[in-house]
């Protein structure tokens, strides 16, 4: 089932990759609504904003995962290219395994293909293997513990399983998820927050325990954590080393997951720093919607057709998500700051 009610044709569109942030999600975002609407569109300028510009092993993944879901057609899909033309076909259920190749991060892939697989006419099982919990990227708890339970108000019902971590450089991580369409997405209200609950989780694999310790300690001290509230865990089915620390703000709205990564150079106390300063300003904003859920929320609430929620200011990433959606479906979406400072995000006309 595709969207056909919100204004859509089956008109090529072209996008221009450099607008915005310039980044994958642009590429992520188009295949995404692609498939949905069944609209052909041609990607031009991708990644112009990156350092190396063009498809990496991630974002190629991406378009061979859209084709396959679909039975569509790409041209341009290589490694380095900076145009594709993409036509989708059908998008049918099914069982896929896609696999990065590299640490490349297998949760942005999942991006491209998982709303229009929420809609098909039969249940999909999905295996994605690259890297899990990566820098720049959402990690596998953002997706099991803060999107997907959002995703199941909206009507969805996505079961996801981690099986292997996988850190950068090393990647080798591999989860499932089992996905039953629910025909149409329905609109989702999160204005309010209330009380919050935090908790802190320091990883690592392969490598000494004291380093998650250190960060854990850090954190509570500044978030004035009880020891209870602060766990540290080692990972043994790694393929390398990895740290991450996540700092999960738990209320009645919404789980928000808070991430900094420990890589080569970076010492513990910057990573603590990283985490606990970004779950500070969440806390005092008073928001449910961080500002990395809130890039995560258009699509699905554009393709509902409605939906509000309160967040932090946007990031470029939010604002470069509203005009690509704006390319192909016909839902007003505001942002507007109130009086406290917090920003409300309007997708069509639901009201709280």
């Amino acid at each position: 089932m595709r969207v056909s009610d919100i204004g859509m044709t089956t008109e090529r569109i072209t996008i221009d990759g450099s607008q915005g942030e310039g980044g994958g999600q642009i590429l992520r975002t188009a295949l995404a609504l692609s498939l949905a609407t069944g609209r052909p569109i041609r990607i031009e300028n991708i990644r112009a904003g990156r350092e190396k510009p063009g498809l990496l092993r991630q974002h190629l993944t991406a378009v061979h995962a859209a084709v396959a879901v679909s039975g569509g057609q790409a041209a341009g899909a290589e490694l380095g290219s900076r145009a594709v033309d993409f036509q989708p076909g059908d998008v049918r259920g099914g069982e896929y395994h896609f696999a990065v190749g590299t640490a490349g991060s297998a949760t942005l892939v999942l991006q491209a293909v998982l709303p229009a697989l929420l809609t098909a006419t039969k249940p999909s099982m999905l295996t994605l293997e690259g890297g899990t919990h990566n820098p720049m990227a959402p990690p596998f708890d953002f997706l099991a513990r803060t999107l997907l339970p959002l995703l199941h108000r909206m009507g969805a019902n996505v079961d996801a399983r981690l099986e292997h971590h996988g850190f950068y450089p090393a990647g080798g991580g591999r989860f499932t998820l089992a996905i039953e369409p629910c025909g149409r997405l329905m609109p989702l209200v999160l204005v309010d927050r209330g009380d919050v609950t935090t908790h802190a989780r320091g990883l690592v694999a392969l490598l000494p325990d004291r380093i998650a310790k250190k960060e854990l300690g850090l954190v509570r001290h500044r978030l004035g954590l009880e020891r209870t509230q602060a766990v540290a865990e080692s990972i043994e089915s790694s393929a390398g080393p990895g740290n991450v620390l996540m700092i999960e703000l738990r209320s009645s709205a919404v789980t928000e997951v808070v991430t900094a990564f420990g890589i080569k150079g970076v010492h513990a106390e910057e990573v603590a720093r990283q985490a606990a300063e970004e779950a500070s300003e969440y806390l005092a904003a008073g928001v449910p919607v961080g500002r990395y859920l809130a890039d995560q929320l258009l699509v699905p609430l554009a393709l509902a057709g409605g939906g509000v929620f309160r967040t932090l200011s946007p990031s470029q990433h939010t604002m470069t998500n509203v005009d690509v959606i704006r390319q192909f479906l016909d839902v007003p979406i505001r942002i507007t700051k109130d009086e406290s400072g917090a920003y409300r995000v309007q997708v069509g006309t639901v009201q709280p």
